[in-house]
């Protein structure tokens, strides 16, 4: 399944995690019984539906609504799954992520000189976890984009071309030494050609 999803992330330009999000209601269709079956599937269209919006790169006061909205609404499916349908289920790690946390142990107890755990310790039961900052962090996204913008709005290459401009302008170099065009639609390309 996951060399299908690269096929067709590559072909389409998306990224994997999203292509997964977008391709995931039908794979789990029908993978647990019922209740837990229609759970399950209202919770991966939830978060779909929260990172359609989320995702958006231009937003206006309705559509930060809606991701409000989606956000307290995911939150709340979020939460049932994991009371109501995780406790029924024994989850385990598997043994490729069994074997990656003994080598990242060893090479932490290298590091530390400590005692290493055994790989039995690691093998015990795996429970979904909702409290993380990534799963809190959700709740402040929506405003986030109010006060700064979509995400796809900055970048850290973007802060780096504004930050030589205005150390360029500092030393004066745009108007004595480069003679340089300062419009706007000129000036990525001269700073890239200077760098």
């Amino acid at each position: 399944m996951r060399i299908f999803f690269k096929y067709v992330a590559m072909s389409l330009q998306e990224s994997l995690s999203e292509l997964q999000l977008k391709c995931s209601i039908p794979v789990f269709d029908g993978l647990l019984p019922e209740p837990y079956n229609a759970t399950l599937l209202t919770l991966l269209f939830r978060l779909a539906e929260w990172h359609a919006l989320a995702k958006l790169r231009m937003h206006t006061d309705t559509t930060l609504t809606l991701l409000k909205a989606a956000t307290v609404t995911l939150g709340n499916e979020m939460r049932n799954f994991h009371d109501k349908i995780c406790p029924n289920f024994n989850t385990k790690l598997l043994p490729g992520e069994v074997a990656a946390r003994d080598r990242r142990r060893q090479r932490q107890g290298a590091k530390s000189a400590a005692g290493v755990p055994t790989t039995s310790t690691l093998q015990g039961e795996h429970k979904f976890n909702i409290f993380t900052y990534k799963f809190h962090a959700l709740g402040d996204y929506a405003q986030t984009i109010s006060l700064y913008g979509t995400t796809d709005s900055y970048s850290t290459q973007i802060v780096r071309y504004s930050s030589i401009e205005s150390l360029l302008r500092k030393l004066n170099i745009f108007r004595v030494n480069l003679h340089i065009d300062l419009s706007s639609a000129s000036m990525a390309g001269q700073i890239k050609m200077m760098l």
